[in-house]
């Protein structure tokens, strides 16, 4: 007889729901909901009045702009002119400082500038950015007595050139020299022409090198009045060429020293044949022997015909006693300017200006 096969009958527990996680999600979101709530309840607590009616405005009607008051923007006449300029100048100084930062790591990182890190020199002053390009024993800028580049210039210059190019600060270009005098021989050539004559060299290369030579404002020699070792004046670096990169302050400075060398009005100045009588026009005198002075005192006095009256009457029995030419026309004249505002008084001219009017000589 088989052998009946044993069923048996497994029932699987199930847990109960709260030993699942799906509870653990509910929560969460809960929580989260009550952040956001005590969240926004922190918010609207911390704002002011017109910060929630801007924001209850807005939603009311999103599709409008927001009705915030933004505070009242101040015009021009309420702007202090001292704080503009303080604003600029803090301007122009981070530029100045951030081309000494430029040129530093060029310095740095080119090759050619590496042996003469040492002879370009930077500092920030109340003028702008100064650079200065001293001399060594070894590594000399110029030729001795000369101003005849040497190649290091050269190369320190045409790599400056596009860097300081890009800003649109004016520069200045000096020439300094050290207290060894020329023999005595070249008297006319001291170190002021030198150092005129390097600065003048140090533009040409910095032109050669990409500078705008507008840009420029002024090139100059000092000579060796202001060294740069006071305590050795023959020292070399004493020798040297300085670049000024100006700020804006400095610039119109310069432009306000060299405009006070000319005309404060910015006319020219007059000539040096017609004097201080041909500037001023309203200086002629009316009454000219000539004909021609005649008809310019006539042209200026309509300006006062109160004072005209009385000069005709007593003129009128002159031309008849045989009077000149030149008299007569001038008479004539006078009486003509005078007709259209006295017309009760040409009866009495009438009978004396014949003879002048007839007499007038051809120089009219």
């Amino acid at each position: 007889m088989a052998e009946q096969p044993i069923i048996k009958k497994v029932i699987k527990k199930k847990g109960h729901g709260h030993h699942g996680g799906a509870w653990k999600l509910a929560y969460a979101d809960f929580v989260t909901a009550m952040m956001a709530f005590f969240l926004l309840m922190w918010l609207l607590g911390s704002t002011d009045e017109a910060t929630k009616k801007g924001i209850s405005e807005y939603f009311q009607d999103p599709y409008e702009a927001s009705k915030i008051d933004k505070g009242k923007v101040p015009s021009l006449d309420e702007i202090d002119p001292t704080e503009l300029d303080k604003q600029a100048e803090k301007e122009d100084k981070k530029q100045l400082e951030s081309l000494k930062m430029k040129i530093e790591k060029m310095v740095k990182e080119d090759k050619n500038l590496g042996d003469l890190k040492d002879q370009i020199q930077l500092t920030i002053t109340p003028e702008g950015l100064r650079v200065q390009i001293v001399d060594d024993k070894k590594t000399p800028m110029f030729k001795l007595g000369s101003s005849k580049t040497e190649p290091q210039i050269r190369t320190i210059l045409n790599a400056l050139a596009p860097v300081i190019n890009k800003l649109p600060n004016k520069i200045t270009i000096n020439g300094h020299t050290d207290a060894k005098p020329f023999p005595d021989i070249s008297k006319q050539y001291t170190n002021w022409e030198l150092s005129s004559e390097r600065a003048n060299a140090a533009r040409a290369e910095l032109r050669s090198g990409g500078y705008d030579e507008k840009k420029i404002l002024r090139v100059s020699g000092l000579g060796d009045s202001v060294p740069l070792n006071t305590k050795d004046p023959l020292d070399p670096v004493n020798r040297r060429i300085s670049i000024i990169v100006m700020n804006k302050k400095t610039e119109l400075q310069l432009l306000e020293e060299v405009g006070n060398k000319e005309d404060p009005k910015g006319k020219p100045a007059p000539p040096e044949h017609g004097g201080a009588e041909a500037a001023k026009p309203g200086a002629e005198k009316p009454a000219e022997p000539s004909a021609e002075g005649a008809d310019k005192a006539a042209s200026h006095e309509p300006e006062k015909p109160a004072a005209e009256p009385a000069n005709p009457e007593p003129a009128a029995p002159k031309p008849e006693a045989g009077a000149t030419p030149e008299a007569n026309a001038e008479a004539a004249d006078n009486a003509a300017t005078q007709e259209p505002e006295k017309p009760a008084a040409e009866p009495a001219k009438t009978e004396a200006e014949p003879k002048p009017a007839d007499e007038k000589p051809p120089e009219h």
